[in-house]
Formats: structure tokens, C-alpha cells, sequence
């Protein structure tokens, strides 16, 4: 889930990456035989495949957009969850499935542009996607657990070298952009701390009421928001390209001399790698017009998350992006996914 602002990712542009921006852009040969016609399109149910578990913020806002577009458009936007290996499950299916419009997908970026360099992907990620429309991004806090005993990142850092290991900060995974994360303050601070890696959010986030590490790099969530309201969690940092309306009050991580790990996730909706550039070009257009909505504007504000939206070819050139931030990246930290 990586996104630096550029979002995470330097490589020369390949001949796919080419590819897929002139499909973003409408300039790609996409096959018609294969298609709706635009004209008509839609005239049946769209599938909208969610790469996360139902109840999280990912499916909360997806199931906002499908409504708002499903008034929009005239015909029904159905929600599927298809989670798994950090949204590589969802984004497979979403490239296996016919170039007709009507499957399409919603996912952070990571599976396009951080799982393929930490792991085995079943996809081309420059070539059997195209992007549609960047959503929002969900800002990576740094949050004090009430173990930890000073008040600043800095003082984090100060601990960290003064007792080196004692320290410990969690994380979602190996290989989440919160682990990205880490790996950047550690390089730039020369920071000694013990890295704690879970297996999702559910157990971390008990763990960090329970006062069992220090400190966690996490996304935004409504109920991060709702324990740090409480008073039971601190937000100390913030990945993000600007401080967040919602803690006004913490610094940006490049606001601490942190700018490679000023990260946040991107997320968006995706399509099959050959549906045809008026397809695309429609539902980025609905998108924006769902997105710009009050109900689905408030819903992400309220929940600590940002809404961007944009044209199809910016998205595809943020993830061109992102993905050799995040190759150069992974190599020199020498992250692996669990």
C-alpha cells in the first residue's frame, strides 16, 4: 500500500508501462470485438471486486462509491470482496475477468506497485490492469501505544539509539507500506528498533491497547480514530503530503526531515488491462462525478481519509511511479513479504 506523495516507486519507462498509460489515456488498441459498446454501456450489473475483507475501510467506501454509482449510472454496481495476500487476490481476479466494463476492481495500489517486488504475483502489473481513478489516500500514522514514555518522534528516536532494541514497532506485516515505513526512518535516523510484524490489523491493534510494543505504523482507520479520541492511542507522525484536517497538531514525516517516509496508500478502482479507453474514460468520468458526492466525500473525511480523484492517465503515471520508487526501495532495504 505504498505511496510516497508521488505515492512509493525509478526504472526507465518499458514498452507495458507505455502501454498501459495510452490505454489510460485512450490511445491503447484496446479489442472492441471484446467490448460493450460505449453507447451503450452499461446495460447489465457491474461487479465491483473489493481486494479486502468485508467491514474494513476499503469495503466501507467501496460499497459508498457502488451506491452513489449505481444511482449515477442506471444499473446496479454489485459489491464482492475477494481478499487475500495483501489485495493480490482481488486484483488477480479483476485481471482475469473479461475487458468489457463490467468487472472492474477496488484496491490500493500496493498489489500494482509494492506485492510484485516482495513476492509472487499471478499478473502482469503493467500490463493486465488499467487504472481508472485514484479515490483517496489513507495516511500511515505513527501511534505511541501508552508504552511508550516520551512525547515526540523525536524523542522515539532518542530512545532508539540511547537503548538500542528497546523500541518496538509494529506493523500490519512484512512488506506493507508501514513497513516500508520503518525501514526508511531506520536508514535516515540510524535508528535501532525492534520490528514487530502481525499478520492484519485485528490482533495489532489489540496488542497496541494492551501496551505490548511502543509504537505501530498504521493507516488511518475509524477505529484508530476512535481509540485515539479515548485517549488510549497517540498519534506522534503522519505520512501524508500535508497535515491531515483530523490532527491538525501532528507533523508530516517530512515536516521531521523524514521525505522518503512520508508514505501513504493510495487507493482507486482498476479495470482489465484491454478494456477499451471509452470504457475507461466513462467510468472515471462517473467516478469523479460519485466521488465529488456529499455522501461519499463526508463518509471519507469523517473516517480520516482523503479523496483525490483525477483522470485515468494521472492515475497510471502516479503507479508507473510508485512502482520504481518502490523497486529501488525494497532492494535496498532487503524487504521480503511474509
Amino acid at each position: 500500500m505504498v505511496s510516497r506523495f508521488r505515492t512509493l516507486i525509478s526504472t526507465p519507462i518499458s514498452t507495458p508501462i507505455l502501454a498501459a498509460l495510452a490505454l489510460a489515456t485512450g490511445l491503447s488498441a484496446a479489442s472492441a470485438a471484446q467490448a460493450a459498446p460505449a453507447d451503450t454501456y452499461p446495460s447489465r450489473p457491474i461487479r465491483l471486486i473489493v481486494a479486502y475483507p468485508t467491514g474494513g475501510i476499503s469495503d466501507t467506501v467501496a460499497r459508498a462509491l457502488a451506491d452513489q454509482l449505481t444511482a449515477q449510472m442506471g444499473a446496479s454496481v454489485v459489491v464482492e470482496n475477494r481478499a487475500g495476500a495483501g489485495g493480490s487476490i482481488g486484483i488477480d481476479a479483476v485481471a482475469k475477468a473479461a475487458p468489457d466494463g463490467y468487472t472492474i476492481g477496488f484496491a490500493s495500489t500496493s498489489p500494482l506497485t509494492l506485492n510484485p517486488h516482495v513476492g509472487r504475483v499471478n499478473y502482469d502489473p503493467r500490463r493486465d490492469i488499467a487504472p481508472v481513478m485514484s479515490v483517496m489516500y489513507s495516511p500511515v500514522l505513527v501511534v505511541a501505544t501508552q508504552a511508550f514514555t516520551g512525547q515526540s518522534f523525536a524523542d522515539l528516536i532518542g530512545q532508539s539509539r540511547a537503548r538500542p532494541g528497546s523500541v518496538r514497532w509494529a506493523t500490519s506485516g512484512l512488506g506493507t507500506v508501514g513497513h516500508v515505513m520503518l525501514e526508511q526512518v531506520k536508514a535516515k535516523a540510524k535508528a535501532d528498533v525492534t520490528l514487530i510484524p502481525y499478520k492484519g490489523g485485528g490482533q495489532q491493534m489489540n496488542d497496541a491497547l494492551g501496551g505490548q510494543f511502543e509504537v505501530m505504523s498504521t493507516n488511518a482507520s475509524p477505529q484508530l480514530t476512535g481509540q485515539m479520541q479515548a485517549g488510549k492511542l497517540r498519534a506522534i507522525a503522519v505520512g501524508a503530503p500535508k497535515r491531515i484536517e483530523s490532527l491538525p497538531n501532528v507533523p508530516t514525516m517530512a515536516e521531521l526531515g523524514y521525505p522518503k517516509a512520508n508514505l501513504t496508500s493510495t487507493f482507486g478502482v482498476f479495470a482489465p488491462g484491454k478494456t477499451p479507453p471509452a470504457i475507461v474514460n466513462r467510468l472515471n468520468a462517473e467516478l469523479n462525478k460519485a466521488l465529488a458526492s456529499p455522501e461519499v466525500r463526508e463518509r471519507l473525511l469523517r473516517d480520516g481519509e482523503v479523496p483525490t480523484g483525477g483522470t485515468a492517465a494521472q492515475f497510471a503515471a502516479s503507479i508507473h511511479a510508485e512502482y520504481d520508487d518502490n523497486a529501488r526501495i525494497v532492494k535496498e532495504a532487503g524487504i521480503k513479504a511474509d
